[in-house]
């Protein structure tokens, strides 16, 4: 008599639509650059390559977007995952909601070449951002300081600047 057991398992291919396992696949994404096409149906709607900056579970008010510079996948947009290993270890994965899908591959590493796509309608790997010279606008991100109290203020006056001695003077050079 077989028993089924508590939880489903997957080797090297699956699909998946449960959040937690589909959080937990997509994890090994994170900061790195993949190659993602968008279909609708059969038809090829969009593609291209971009980071990782995001893959987010039970925050309904966060979007998934892929865009060159920046792509997050929130799990809750997508009714569920379909994944596979390729010949050379990495895993593949598709996003599915409807008959919208998104595939995603870690994109290769290049050194030199055109950039240009392969035969296979694939966007290129791993490349340096290029900018347009002419373009009127760029993307910065800006780190955010936290307001500083009367406390720390104080403390930061009393600390150290830095010199090994303790003191306020500068360093001697030594005679010879």
């Amino acid at each position: 008599m077989s028993v089924e057991p508590a939880a489903r398992f997957f080797v090297n291919h699956g699909i998946v639509s449960g959040r937690t396992d589909m959080h937990h696949l997509l994890r090994p994404l994170l900061k790195q650059t993949v190659s993602y096409r968008y279909s609708r149906g059969s038809t090829l709607i969009n593609q291209g390559t971009g980071w990782v900056e995001r893959v987010v579970v039970d925050r309904p008010g966060v979007s998934s977007y892929f865009t060159p510079l920046s792509i997050c996948i929130n799990v809750d947009s997508w009714e569920h995952l379909e994944f596979d290993t390729r010949p050379d270890q990495l895993l593949s994965y598709v996003l599915v909601q409807g008959d919208e899908r998104v595939a995603l591959e870690f994109a290769p590493m290049v050194h030199g070449g055109d950039g240009a796509a392969s035969a296979d309608g694939v966007a290129p790997g791993q490349g340096s951002l290029r900018l347009d010279p002419m373009s009127q606008y760029i993307q910065m991100e800006l780190a955010v300081a936290e307001p500083e109290t009367a406390d720390t203020a104080a403390s930061d006056q009393d600390a150290d600047d830095g010199h090994p001695d303790g003191t306020d003077e500068e360093p001697r050079g030594a005679t010879g």
